[in-house]
């Protein structure tokens, strides 16, 4: 729902033309959502914890990129200089906690950045995957856990991109992976070609699977 709510209200807002990628627009972005989840939660009588997330975003065009995020999890991107993290993973308060877009002061726990080019690749992932694709201490990207991804991703052609999120969910339900967390896995990946081009693959497995 959330995924959704981003997705129209990207669309839509982004149809007119010569709309800069902002903070402004990730604030805006993010309130749609927010709406959308309160919205749904009070048709069936429940509240917008009910329905708790975090919402990781990026816009990339030619001229700039817009990254938001509210909550744990990551955005990794290269924008030509290299792979980095976009934004420090939140937690909340405590231990084990977090902040959701679902808060009522979601405005105020969200962090966006712009950066002034393209993002070559991206990858944002669920806080399942940080130990696995981040050093934590120094807050960087760990290039090995990525590279292979970014480098097949760059190879495949169109035909093989269905063939590629089935080897991505064998990846995050793979033994060497569940030895290593036993939270969520949600991986999202996308590499820019050239021209208008973009190869993208993203696997989130069921409850059943992590």
């Amino acid at each position: 729902m959330a995924i959704q709510a981003a997705v129209r209200f990207i669309v839509e807002a982004l149809s007119e033309p010569h709309v800069p990628l902002t903070t402004v627009l990730a604030q805006a972005c993010a309130q749609s959502v927010h709406d959308a989840i309160a919205a749904e939660a009070a048709t069936r009588e429940l509240t917008p914890r009910d329905y708790a997330c975090t919402l990781l975003g990026v816009i990339s065009r030619r001229d700039s990129t817009l990254v938001f995020q509210i909550g744990d999890g990551a955005i990794v991107l290269d924008t030509g200089n290299g792979l980095e993290v976009a934004v420090e993973p939140m937690t909340g308060e405590y231990a084990n906690m977090t902040n959701f877009v679902t808060q009522a002061d979601h405005a105020k726990v969200l962090v966006a950045r712009v950066y002034p080019a393209p993002a070559l690749h991206v990858a944002a992932f669920s806080d399942g995957l940080q130990r696995l694709a981040l050093n934590m201490s120094a807050g960087t990207a760990h290039a090995p856990f990525f590279r292979p991804f970014f480098d097949v991703l760059a190879a495949a052609s169109l035909e093989q991109e269905d063939a590629l999120q089935v080897q991505l969910a064998e990846f995050l339900k793979s033994k060497a992976v569940n030895e290593r967390t036993d939270d969520d896995k949600s991986l999202a990946l996308a590499s820019w070609i050239g021209g208008d081009s973009l190869k993208t693959m993203a696997e989130t497995p069921t409850s059943s699977e992590l």
